[in-house]
């Protein structure tokens, strides 16, 4: 096992009508880390797809990889996709939207539950295990009563979209950490900014 090497899931749905919704920031996040290591993404066996580099000329090797399955199985391709590269639970990155965090605003934490995310659900099952980084990219309750399920299946807003650019990159910038300093590093910085906002 490489221990500077990464797996970076983002989670999300497959196909263009999901593209821009809220329950694929976790996708989102990938691409503009995929544009930072200048890597594209390919279709792999694990039914992903993956697209590889490294931060920096020395820094660690990140392989981002995308399941091609629905958010709700994700687990059968992470799985996968940790035996094909030999890669430790506690060297998986899992990116995903988070309902109890305000929009722009980040949580980074290690093991515990799904917290009813069923995307991380099934990556629990699927590896035995929740000792693995989440970085939880906040999206925000729905207004007034809407269903959670319809507001995640939904495109960001507008006033949002100004937004997602700078929510995207600090999410970026988040992994990058985790993967150069260590979480805790990485948790003081943005746990401490993201509360200022």
């Amino acid at each position: 096992m490489d221990s500077n090497q990464w797996l970076v899931v983002g989670l999300g749905n497959p196909g263009p009508g999901y593209a821009g919704n809220r329950h694929n920031v976790g996708q989102m996040v990938l691409a503009e880390l995929a544009d930072r290591v200048s890597s594209s993404f390919k279709s792999h066996r694990t039914n992903s797809s993956i697209a590889e580099g490294r931060t920096g000329i020395e820094g660690p090797r990140l392989i981002l990889a995308k399941p091609s399955t629905f958010m709700n199985v994700s687990g059968g391709p992470v799985a996968g996709l940790m035996n094909y590269y030999k890669i430790d639970p506690s060297h998986l990155i899992v990116v995903h939207d988070e309902l109890d965090i305000p929009f722009d605003s980040l949580r980074l934490k290690f093991g515990g539950g799904h917290g009813g995310h069923n995307g991380v659900r099934d990556i629990i099952a699927a590896l035995g295990t929740g000792d693995f980084t989440r970085v939880r990219v906040g999206v925000g309750r729905p207004p007034g009563r809407q269903p959670a399920a319809d507001y995640v299946l939904k495109d960001f807003s507008g006033e949002e979209r100004k937004v997602l650019p700078n929510l995207l990159s600090d999410a970026a910038d988040a992994i990058e950490q985790i993967a150069r300093e260590g979480l805790s590093a990485a948790q003081l910085r943005w746990h401490t900014s993201t509360t200022e906002k």
